[in-house]
C-alpha cells in the first residue's frame, strides 16, 4: 500500500494507568496547558485533558507522543474538523 499524505505517519491511541499517568500517541501539536487542562491536536482531532495536578512529563513531537501525569478526570475530542467537513460537503452537492 503506497503512502500518500491522507496516511497518518503515526497511530494514534491513548493508555491512561490509574487515571494518574495519560501517554498520547499521534500528536501533532501542543495547544494550552496548565495544571488543570491540556490541548493538543492530534491525528484523530484535537483532544482536550482536564483534571488535578496535570503535567507534561515528556513531550516529542518528531516522534508524535506525550506522556502527562496527574489525576485524569476528562478526556474530550473536538468535533468541530468533521462538522465543517460535513458541512462542506452538504455545499457541494
Amino acid at each position: 500500500m503506497p503512502i500518500d499524505n491522507k496516511t497518518p505517519k503515526w497511530r494514534h491511541q491513548l493508555m491512561l494507568i490509574d487515571r494518574e499517568e495519560l501517554t498520547v500517541d499521534g500528536v501533532v501539536s501542543l495547544g494550552s496547558y496548565d495544571e488543570k487542562e491540556i490541548v493538543m491536536e492530534t491525528e484523530q482531532g484535537v483532544l482536550t485533558i482536564k483534571g488535578e495536578g496535570l503535567n507534561i512529563k515528556q513531550l516529542n513531537l518528531e516522534q508524535g507522543n506525550i506522556i502527562i501525569e496527574g489525576t485524569v478526570k476528562g478526556i474530550n475530542y473536538e468535533e468541530e474538523m468533521r462538522q465543517r467537513k460535513g458541512l462542506l460537503d452538504r455545499f457541494l452537492k
